[in-house]
């Protein structure tokens, strides 16, 4: 019908109302859900957010320096590039890949593989570059793939100084060395930087305050890279003339006890420390030795300590041989009626057991322990060994004997070195350091002056002909000194063909001003006594160094009486 209104669908009202409910309800729950997520779950939604897009950014602190005693580097921090990727970020091109694995040196599969793992938001792509290599990578302009600043240490003395300096793994914490002992002195402590970063890894603000890295400390060791490089030098041509399984050396200030130079070997390259096995262990402090003849000196000392003795009391070493319930102790030559100084010149341990055994046990173990022996140097110094000197109550007479030259006590070759330094200072023994030290140290008065210097009497007779260690000789000054040579204890026993050789001695006698303890391990071309083996390295070191610190020479001893023309030289063996 023309005109008619259209039909209008009514609803009944409780339809409307039912209608009107649900969408008052629908609002009621979004108000409810956003409450809900803008105050009660408000933590969890920043922390989303912040995996996203904030990024605490690690300051890294500057490792503190290693210096050598004037100054010369011995480690040092060098600033790298490191770069790593954010999985989820990364927006990367077979192109581009094929360009980041070139320039990185890593195979493009492998790159995939740490991309893959979406969940995590960091992972290296690889650490410590070149910043040049690493600009040439940012420059590829792959999203997701970022730069941070780190810290490679390098060590100028390479292999050298390898077993004093240590060195620190990729983390730069120490692994060996002092880099280990002083981790937390070096180290320093880390800053950060809280930031936020949009999706192509661009900074946009900062969250919060900058905390600032705190650089670690410097250290100054009692080391002298001149000596040191003298000290590795001849040691290295001695091991391989010989032939030896391994070699150690030291040089101390005669006056502090600091240690001027200490080197081993076999040795590595901690700039690229791999394939270390047998190479990374400081010898000169872990590894125990018997000592030998260079202890015959300390026996004359304790004898003359006690007033039964003189350098001039004879003793009987006729015929060259000591028996002692079963056992039997030889000279290598027999050398008769000799005084006490001839039994150190030509090194008799008939001479040397004799004495020892005058003497009480208990004061006999009371001069090795003044001395040292059987405790750590506290040097400080990682895995140091303390060496062995068993109680005296367990002492039977043959063990009391053979202990007077070196046999059945056990030493660290800087234990050995330290000893020495009571015939130096007119009986003081100093402490030893590898710190450059600001003052003399205090030292402990083992022996009187008089018997200190006795001995060193004694011991310039060993480096004259007629003694056991001509070869020990330096132009220009009076040295004093001892040589040892003992058979290498083994599982089974003593072993008859392996030979530890050595010789500790200073110069220049008159004053000491240095003290060189060398050990030579298993020399095996048919050379092995001390004389022959140690003695000409301390000579050619000595000499060198003394040249070095510019040591005046000295007098000739008139106290000192020298050997008939044409003497032959002893040799010394236990």
């Amino acid at each position: 019908m023309i005109g008619a209104q259209p039909n209008i669908i009514k609803l009944p009202v409780w339809r409307r109302r039912v209608l009107l409910m649900l969408v008052l309800g629908g609002f009621v729950v979004l108000l409810g859900r956003s409450i809900y997520l803008q105050s009660l779950h408000k933590a969890f939604l920043q922390k989303e957010g912040d995996a996203r897009y904030s990024r605490a950014i690690k300051l890294p602190a500057h490792r503190g320096m290693i210096v050598d005693r004037n100054g010369e580097l011995l480690a040092i921090s060098t600033p790298v590039e490191s770069i790593w990727a954010s999985p989820p970020d990364v927006k990367v091109t077979p192109e581009q890949l094929k360009k980041l694995g070139a320039l990185l040196n890593i195979k493009q599969a492998e790159i995939s593989k740490k991309l893959a793992n979406q969940q995590r938001e960091f992972v290296y792509i690889k650490r410590r570059i070149p910043p040049e290599l690493a600009s040439q990578v940012m420059r590829l302009a792959i999203p997701g793939i970022f730069m941070q600043r780190e810290y490679r240490r390098y060590y100028p003395g390479g292999d050298v100084t390898a077993h004093l300096v240590g060195f620190t793994g990729v983390d730069e914490a120490g692994q060996e060395g002092f880099e280990l002992k002083y981790q937390d002195w070096l180290s320093g402590k880390s800053g950060s930087r809280r930031v936020i970063k949009d999706r192509q890894g661009h900074i946009v603000e900062d969250l919060e305050a900058v905390k600032v890295p705190q650089d670690g400390h410097d250290i100054t060791m009692s080391i002298d890279r001149k000596i040191q490089y003298l000290a590795y030098r001849e040691l290295a041509h001695a091991v391989e003339e010989h032939k030896a399984k391994a070699g150690a050396a030291i040089v101390l200030d005669a006056k502090t006890g600091e240690v001027l130079a200490m080197v081993n070997l076999p040795t590595y390259n901690p700039n690229n420390p791999v394939n270390m096995a047998g190479r990374g262990r400081n010898r000169a402090i872990v590894d125990m030795f018997e000592p030998g003849s260079t202890l015959k000196p300390v026996t004359a000392a304790a004898a003359l300590e006690t007033g039964n003795f003189t350098p001039d009391t004879m003793i009987q070493t006729s015929p060259g041989t000591l028996s002692i319930g079963p056992a039997t102790i030889h000279d290598a030559h027999p050398q008769g009626l000799i005084s006490v100084s001839q039994v150190i010149q030509k090194s008799s341990n008939v001479g040397a057991a004799k004495m020892a055994l005058t003497l009480k046990p208990q004061y006999m173990w009371g001069v090795f322990n003044q001395l040292g022996f059987g405790s750590p140097t506290h040097i400080g110094f990682p895995g140091e060994a303390s060496g062995q000197l068993r109680n005296y109550k367990t002492w039977r007479p043959i063990e009391q004997a053979t202990m007077s030259f070196g046999h059945g006590i056990s030493v660290t070759l800087l234990q050995l070195a330290r000893a020495y330094t009571v015939f130096a200072n007119d009986g003081e023994l100093r402490p030893v350091s590898l710190l450059k030290l600001k003052d003399v140290p205090v030292g402990q008065q083992v022996f009187s002056a008089e018997t200190a210097q006795h001995v060193k009497d004694m011991l310039e007779l060993v480096v004259l002909p007629g003694g056991t260690a001509p070869r020990a000789q330096v132009a220009g000054y009076r040295v004093a000194g001892k040589t040892g040579t003992a058979h290498k204890l083994g599982v089974g026993g003593y072993q008859e063909d392996k030979y530890v050789a050595s010789f500790v001695g200073m110069a220049p006698a008159s004053n000491p001003r240095l003290i060189i303890a060398v050990m030579i391990d298993e020399p095996s071309n048919g050379q092995y006594y001390g004389g022959t083996v140690a003695a000409p390295v301390f000579s050619n070191v000595m000499s060198g160094a003394l040249r070095m610190l510019a040591v005046p020479q000295d007098a000739p001893n008139d106290n000192v009486v020298l050997p008939p023309e044409g003497a032959p030289e002893i040799k010394e063996v236990v």
